[in-house]
């Protein structure tokens, strides 16, 4: 039988997924097919036809629609899932960083059924994490997934590109069905090197680069760093929304100075212009205070144990300039006001992070959570800040 179209593989259902990835994906001609758990959600794409993705911006609203789409549960019908992978041209997910070990099985199976003189599978993580797609690509080769008699000729099979995407998907109206609303600005770069021999996708919207890595970062230590610097001082400080916590003027210095900072630690790292990226952050500021993005503090806050780890938003850059003796004082000042993001209602991460600074001294939690070692010259800064956390909540 002649094969039908491009189809493109889709782990996570939810709405950066169904509004971001598979939007470009649908605009770029292909059959989207959606992997998730979650029964009701699957059952709701399967039995609605088109969903709409609403782009809201200063300069006014835009809709699109979105067709041409399935949806597999990927607990209860693997072998289904498997097989739609084995004749994929693309395999993207958006599931969080620490759901890839769970996907990665049923991936390794798909990769093992191709045929190696078929076209190797295009596996691209869209995360919001450093390296997410190496991350995918090392369960999958891990022995438990993937017989290490196959690795030698794995690559004719599968070939991975880390990619960075910046889209800000705000909390949902709940009663929007399968419709995503999302902010009009989106950025998704993707390494193309690995790609470059068997031929790079075609999805629009993609840009594809050589060298990602300064693009990964300056996402990562502005985008990320400044929504979350913003939701931390503003739960803090009991504000509702990024927007309302944007108003305060002293969040706003916080957000400001913790951005110089990174600021200052890419433009020498990567031989960044330095004015090209004062006005990346200014514009990334505009966005994550847009008004139409109504984003609870506590939506953004989410996740802190991950939000504190060693190459992540705050103590990544943190680290690494500090290491460079350059000022780090609003980012440490970010990184108190995250450990101090506890036993928040629906954050498991929030009660997990409560329980590890009662049980443990400051020094341990450093470790434990940052993964920084004594050695380094962020350590008893972060020492400091755990201790005086710590005493805060014991006279609480």
């Amino acid at each position: 039988m002649a094969k039908m179209g491009k189809k493109a593989v889709h782990f996570g259902a939810g709405n950066i997924g169904r509004g971001f990835v598979a939007c470009f994906l649908h605009n770029s001609g292909y059959e989207v097919v959606f992997a998730d758990v979650n029964a009701s959600l699957i059952d709701t794409i399967n039995a609605t036809p088109s969903y709409k993705v609403i782009e809201v911006g200063s300069e006014g609203t835009s809709e699109s629609t979105i067709t041409n789409y399935r949806a597999i549960n990927s607990q209860t019908h693997e072998e289904e899932l498997i097989e739609e992978i084995r004749t994929a041209e693309v395999v993207t997910c958006s599931v969080g960083p620490n759901i890839l070990k769970f996907i990665a099985p049923v991936i390794a199976k798909g990769i093992d059924r191709r045929a190696d003189d078929q076209t190797p599978l295009h596996v691209i993580a869209c995360e919001n994490a450093i390296g997410a797609t190496d991350t995918l690509a090392s369960h999958i080769k891990d022995a438990r997934n993937t017989d290490p008699a196959r690795l030698e000729t794995h690559h004719l099979r599968a070939r991975y590109a880390n990619s960075a995407i910046d889209r800000i998907v705000p909390a949902q109206d709940p009663n929007a069905g399968l419709d995503v609303t999302l902010e009009k600005f989106f950025e998704w770069v993707v390494d193309k090197t690995p790609f470059e021999d068997v031929g790079i996708p075609s999805i629009e919207g993609i840009n594809w680069v050589d060298n990602l890595a300064p693009f990964i970062e300056r996402k990562l230590y502005t985008v990320n760093t400044g929504h979350a610097t913003a939701a931390y001082h503003g739960y803090n400080r009991r504000k509702r929304t990024v927007y309302d916590a944007l108003q305060d003027k002293q969040i706003m210095a916080e957000v400001r100075g913790a951005l110089t900072e990174t600021k200052n630690l890419l433009v020498a790292k990567h031989n960044i212009d330095e004015e090209a990226q004062l006005a990346y952050m200014n514009k990334i500021i505009k966005r994550i205070g847009n008004p139409h993005l109504e984003d609870a503090v506590e939506r953004v806050g989410r996740a802190p144990l991950r939000k504190l780890s060693r190459k992540e938003r705050f103590v990544g850059p943190a680290a690494e300039a500090a290491e460079n003796n350059m000022p780090i004082k609003y980012l440490l000042d970010a990184i108190e006001m995250t450990f101090r993001f506890q036993d928040v209602e629906g954050d498991d991460e929030s009660k997990e992070l409560s329980s590890i600074m009662s049980e443990n001294s400051a020094e341990e939690v450093v470790a434990k959570v940052c993964g920084i070692q004594p050695t380094e010259k962020i350590h008893p800064h972060l020492v400091q800040i755990v201790k005086r956390v710590q005493d805060d909540s014991r006279e609480d």
